[in-house]
């Protein structure tokens, strides 16, 4: 492991990602950052494939710098904000937040973005997502098929979360609201976060930290993510069958697992769903375990995930 570490690049902290936009039918704008990468200037054909990273509930493309500073020595980076997040738009319609339509964002922004071309011809992407991003990452890995390169899952993406959770959906949503005292003002925001883990906090947490809430003129903090995106998407959540998902997708998986999982309930949802896989002639899940470590293993295990990830391009790249 130490071997593969050694290959990570290091984080270059003076590097600004660039924002750009989307735009998806029926004219919904879908924000993503886009970090370069050694063969940015390279026609698409002549190189290897980028990453498309995706962040998890009520979170923002920001929440993957750590990795992404490292990364884009390595591979054409880009991270997005999935719609209703960051800078993304929040439609009301219905179905909007459907896995098959954040599916298509995914799409689009890999393509848009120049990480995939439009006509299925030269380089394949890998896509890396973390917890909700891991299940809108492996619907997307679904849909492009052949033009996934690879999948990480990291901490999620392999279980339902009725079962893992033994909860239903408006259970769950009662469980997201912050303590009052956290929402009082910014600096409690802040302070809280950075409590989760000081050594680890600099500008990047900072920065993503603060693109998660809107402070209000009387000095509290309410979440940024519009409410009813982040109903809609817990909803799509609690839709997700893993097994049928994952035993489609065609591409390397590697799953990543922050938990110290005493009861193992974790993993064998993960072993079910690597079983399914190797049942349809596939390659079985790998797993990497993280145990003493938090659900935000970009910030915690920046290395480590920027290896997996890096470990899921074909071997000729």
């Amino acid at each position: 492991m130490d071997d593969v570490l050694d290959a990570v690049p290091p984080a270059d902290p003076a590097i600004e990602p660039d924002g750009f936009v989307v735009v998806v039918d029926p004219g919904d704008r879908i924000h993503f950052l886009d970090w370069g990468g050694p063969a940015a200037d390279v026609d698409t054909a002549q190189r290897g494939p980028g990453v498309l990273l995706i962040h998890g509930l009520s979170q923002t493309a920001w929440i993957w710098a750590p990795v992404a500073r490292r990364l884009r020595a390595a591979m054409p980076t880009v991270a997005m904000d999935l719609r209703g997040h960051g800078l993304s738009d929040a439609p009301t319609d219905d179905g909007a937040y459907d896995l098959e339509v954040l599916a298509e964002d995914v799409v689009a922004v890999a393509e848009g973005s120049g990480l995939l071309p439009v006509d299925d011809a030269g380089p394949r992407v890998v896509l890396a997502g973390h917890g909700f991003g891991a299940i809108v990452a492996a619907q997307a890995a679904l849909a492009l098929g052949d033009r996934c390169a690879g999948l990480v899952l990291v901490d999620g993406g392999w279980e339902s979360l009725e079962a893992a959770t033994d909860m239903e959906a408006d259970e769950f949503l009662r469980g997201l609201d912050e303590p009052p005292e956290v929402m009082a003002s910014l600096g409690a925001f802040i302070a809280d976060r950075k409590g989760f883990d000081p050594s680890t906090w600099d500008d990047d947490q900072d920065r993503a930290a603060r693109a998660t809430v809107v402070e209000t003129h009387a000095g509290r903090v309410v979440p940024a993510t519009r409410p009813h995106a982040v109903e809609a998407s817990v909803r799509s959540m609690f839709t997700y069958d893993p097994l049928a998902t994952l035993a489609g997708v065609v591409a390397p998986v590697t799953a990543l697992l922050a938990s110290d999982d005493t009861e193992h309930t974790r993993e064998r949802a993960l072993e079910r769903a690597s079983a399914a896989r190797v049942e349809r002639g596939l390659t079985p899940i790998e797993l990497r375990r993280f145990g003493h470590d938090g659900h935000n293993l970009m910030r915690y295990r920046p290395r480590e995930v920027t290896a997996a990830i890096l470990a899921r391009r074909p071997p000729d790249h």
